[in-house]
């Protein structure tokens, strides 16, 4: 069955529909979440199916299923960090980054220090700024679908990559403790990246 058949089987109360659904999307969403807040990543992740299948009505097929979940999970996370602060504006959140919001990683998700570095720039930046380097490197997005996700215009998609890339690097420099690490580690920042996908499934470095 594919996403949509499922889904559909889901609202109408088949269990096992809906546990195939979160078996197939699961690793992405808490990989999107585990990046931010990893303390209350599962709890977001159940908060995303469950908005997902209210929503069920207004999911046409137009885009993946997966993008569909991951805008609500970047709604779902603004909502969550809204509860303590509760009079902050989405522009606001969205200009914050993950680190001054809270919820820090636990330092044995990276294996390398490069690893740790990028994580932690990218934890530095305005949260869609990370969010758009995540569905860039990690989750292999196309741009029409990052400006489904990000609610922003097709064409402002490239402008906002390329902003995110300079202040990673920006970042990554900031944050070097070693001499030499920051700009080793920002001139190969794409493979180190594309690297904690895997770190952040559990896995190691390609």
């Amino acid at each position: 069955m594919n996403d949509i058949e499922l889904l559909k089987a889901w609202g109408q109360g088949d269990d096992a529909a809906g546990n195939a659904l979160v078996r197939r999307h699961f690793a992405t969403l808490y990989r999107f979440f585990r990046s931010k807040d990893p303390e209350h990543a599962a709890d977001l992740v159940q908060a995303t199916f469950l908005a997902g299948l209210e929503a069920r009505h207004r999911f046409r097929g137009d885009s993946s299923f997966r993008v569909f979940l991951l805008a609500i999970a970047r709604r779902q996370l603004f909502n969550h960090y809204r509860r303590s602060r509760p009079h902050c504006d989405l522009r606001d959140l969205a200009a914050s980054s993950a680190h001054a919001l809270g919820g820090s990683p636990s330092r044995a998700i990276a294996k390398h220090e490069e690893q740790t570095l990028v994580l932690a720039a990218m934890r530095r930046l305005p949260v869609d700024l990370q969010i758009c380097l995540e569905l860039f490197y990690w989750e292999r997005m196309k741009q029409s679908e990052m400006a489904e996700i990000l609610e922003i215009p097709q064409g402002t998609v490239k402008s906002r990559l390329n902003r995110a890339r300079n202040e990673l690097r920006v970042r990554i420099e900031e944050l070097a403790t070693q001499p030499g690490l920051g700009a080793r580690t920002a001139d190969d920042f794409e493979r180190w990246a594309r690297s904690l996908r895997k770190v952040l499934d559990g896995g190691g470095v390609s």
